[in-house]
């Protein structure tokens, strides 16, 4: 996995351009729709390039302390759609790997 470049407001990750400003995901000019958990899990990921991000990560930060939520459901639906987006298949990443266990 290429490590992202940062600027002020942008973020640039593989083949993608993220704008933090507008929220936007783009890949060669073209907007990719991206919002709501996914967004996050992206940002999550970006934010600690090269490391684990755990469950237990992403679920704090996705869901407050006193929400109850099928986890493994629901993180799997929002990993499952923002791989979608980027085009990343779990079974040959290139940008978001999941290993066994703890990721």
């Amino acid at each position: 996995m290429q490590l992202p470049t940062n600027s002020l407001q942008q973020i640039h990750f593989a083949e993608f351009d993220l704008d933090l400003a507008t929220c936007e995901l783009r890949t060669d000019g073209l907007k990719i729709d991206l919002q709501g958990q996914p967004f996050q899990i992206l940002l999550a990921l970006l934010e600690r390039p090269g490391q684990l991000v755990t469950r237990e990560d992403l679920k704090n930060r996705l869901w407050p302390s006193d929400t109850l939520v099928d986890l493994d459901h629901s993180l799997n639906r929002a990993v499952t759609r923002l791989r979608e987006a980027l085009q990343d298949p779990a079974y040959h990443p290139r940008c978001a790997a999941t290993p066994p266990r703890p990721g």
